[in-house]
């Protein structure tokens, strides 16, 4: 089985509950902390695509939730500055699997490009963002709050 490496926040509900899905679908992961991981800015790029730079930041980080950036603004290499000194901007999770890279949870795209033996569920809204409530149902996954 090809193992999918999977760069979380740890303690995050969300990345568990993205986890207990991939997981539900046969994938192997190996599970890295994104916060620590020692990123260059040669490892970061691969995972951002051809995706507009503003999708690359976590909406969730208190500099861009609270007004004090605006990701729009940036050019890929303040981007990536700003990433490499603040890794909470980063958006999560961060996928590789062989050549392939991913930022953020889209289930459409791992269906199509991860070597998945089971089918996901369809795709709730809340999958690809911090979770800060108490418990997430999706399907018959329960994850339980923290």
């Amino acid at each position: 089985m090809c193992c999918i490496v999977f760069y979380e926040k740890p303690g995050c509900a969300t990345n568990r509950l993205q986890k207990q899905l991939l997981r539900a679908t046969g994938l192997q992961l190996d599970v890295k902390d994104l916060l620590s991981e020692p990123w260059t800015g040669e490892r970061l790029r691969p995972f951002f695509g051809e995706k507009p730079v503003a999708e690359w930041f976590n909406p969730s980080a208190p500099a861009i939730k609270y007004g004090e950036l605006d990701p729009s603004a940036l050019t890929a290499e303040q981007a990536i500055d700003l990433m490499l000194d603040q890794p909470i901007l980063i958006r999560r999770p961060l996928i590789r699997y062989g050549e392939h890279f991913m930022v953020g949870f889209d289930l459409a795209t791992m269906s199509r490009e991860l070597p998945c033996k089971g089918k996901f569920p369809s795709e709730p809204d809340h999958l690809d963002s911090c979770s800060m409530g108490h418990g997430t149902r999706v399907g018959c996954l329960i994850v339980d709050g923290e």
